[in-house]
């Protein structure tokens, strides 16, 4: 196993920038905000680990990408950030992939989601992948047929036979595809996939700087591996593509998770509830 760790000062460059303007924007941040971010750099560090190789197969050495620090994000043209009137994230289940989500796309969408039952195969040189995305479009797709623990067992069911008519609110099939029992790792998995997914629409590229969800992942235990939010790096682009507090952010995830409402399964999700609270200790003078 190979351990990815840059050292301090690398990783304090690609946060804050070299550009002056860039480390003025920086000093916006709150004291607990910085506090939180800077501290993610240290080696040793409870919060945000480093990168770890398990073997060749691996996302970074099957992938070899120049690595994105925030001054390149901030600078590219072609990134994204939502508009007045573009300002909401559409999720849909389909059958058919971009096409189809060119002609559902809304007006007001700052980008669409598709979920599919389909496995995917961006071109044939490649084995498959979890999900990808259209900077330029404003669309993202991702399949849960990997998620489920049967799909490499002889019996996997596919493509249903049969037509299924749904019931309303039901979400047991996709376009005529078996769906797999909605458990609390397949629920995990999934917001992994659509939040790096939706992250490459804002023009997160791939992250090569700390253990984040916005790494690459050629396979699901290496997909597994990644936690389920962003890093310094890449938690600041996300704060200067949308603007948000910090502290918001993770009191919004905790309310998800802990919303007795909107049952859900959740048990996998405990650690990083862990996670969340502890980063929200070192935010509390945030909500002074």
């Amino acid at each position: 196993m190979q351990v990815i760790e840059h050292p301090v000062e690398k990783l304090h460059t690609a946060l804050l920038s070299t550009r002056k303007d860039l480390i003025e924007t920086y000093q916006q941040f709150s004291r607990p905000e910085k506090t939180l971010l800077e501290e993610g750099l240290v080696p040793g560090n409870s919060l945000f680990k480093p990168i770890t190789i398990n073997s060749d197969s691996d996302w970074i050495p099957a992938h070899p990408e120049d690595p994105q620090d925030f001054q390149s994000f901030y600078v590219n043209p072609y990134r994204r950030s939502p508009s007045s009137g573009h300002n909401t994230i559409y999720i849909q289940t389909i059958g058919e992939l971009l096409n189809f989500l060119k002609k559902k796309k809304p007006r007001d969408a700052f980008c669409i989601v598709g979920i599919t039952m389909i496995d995917l195969y961006p071109r044939d040189s490649w084995n498959f992948v979890f999900g990808q995305a259209s900077l330029t479009e404003g669309m993202g797709v991702f399949s849960f047929a990997r998620y489920d623990d049967h799909f490499y067992q002889r019996s996997y069911a596919g493509r249903l036979k049969k037509k299924i008519k749904l019931k309303q609110g039901d979400y047991s099939v996709f376009e005529d595809y078996y769906t797999p029992p909605v458990t609390s790792t397949l629920l995990l998995r999934s917001c992994k996939t659509l939040t790096h997914e939706i992250g490459h629409i804002f023009g997160v590229k791939h992250c090569q700087w700390l253990n984040c969800v916005m790494q690459g992942s050629n396979h699901l235990e290496e997909s597994d591996r990644r936690p389920l939010d962003l890093c310094p790096i890449c938690l600041r682009k996300l704060q200067s593509a949308i603007g948000f507090k910090i502290a918001d952010r993770y009191k919004a995830l905790l309310h998800w998770l802990e919303d007795g409402q909107h049952s859900k399964p959740t048990q996998a999700f405990q650690d990083y509830k862990h996670w969340l609270y502890k980063c929200l200790r070192i935010l509390e003078g945030e909500t002074s």
